[in-house]
């Protein structure tokens, strides 16, 4: 794509790739997917015991998705603004997979590993293996669903993009 569509200098040949752009992208999927796990983590784990799985879970990712739609957006797959379809189809995507997978996974695994321990270091395990499920399902999402252009922008433009 030229520089006029894409915004960004168009690669050549002849410039070297030590790090194919798709991982880049990945790689700064991953550190937002960090934050925003501290930040589920820690609003769940201080508010399961008070409100229940379900509310804390809610509550725990609503914060995170929030956190998630702008940075992902912005940060992870480029896109110049953020606009009402981004997040419909963000809160869709984000939806199903917090509100519904992420606690069907919960509350399964609890069930299934209820006789190995129990308490909040099992709630714990439980809760950052749901988030692994959602982080996959969540990535695919983002990057064909709701970012599809940005995504393959923010892949070419990785090796030139002067942004970190």
């Amino acid at each position: 794509m030229s520089e006029a569509v894409t915004g960004y200098p168009r690669r050549t040949m002849t410039e070297p790739d030590t790090v194919p752009r798709r991982h880049v992208v990945l790689g700064r999927f991953a550190v937002v997917g960090v934050a925003n796990t501290v930040i589920d983590i820690v609003l769940f784990m201080v508010l399961h015991d008070r409100i229940g799985i379900i509310g804390a879970n809610f509550v725990s990712t609503s914060a995170g998705m929030t956190f998630s739609f702008v940075v992902n957006g912005l940060f992870t797959f480029r896109a110049d603004r953020l606009t009402l379809r981004h997040a419909v189809l963000f809160l869709a995507t984000t939806g199903l997979t917090m509100w519904l997978v992420q606690p069907l996974v919960i509350h399964g695994l609890l069930r299934l590993l209820d006789c190995l321990a129990d308490g909040d270091l099992l709630v714990l395990v439980v809760k950052v293996l749901a988030i692994g499920v959602s982080f996959v399902l969540n990535f695919a999402a983002y990057r064909w669903v709701v970012w599809p252009t940005m995504g393959a922008t923010a892949d070419e433009a990785v090796s030139s993009d002067p942004r970190p």
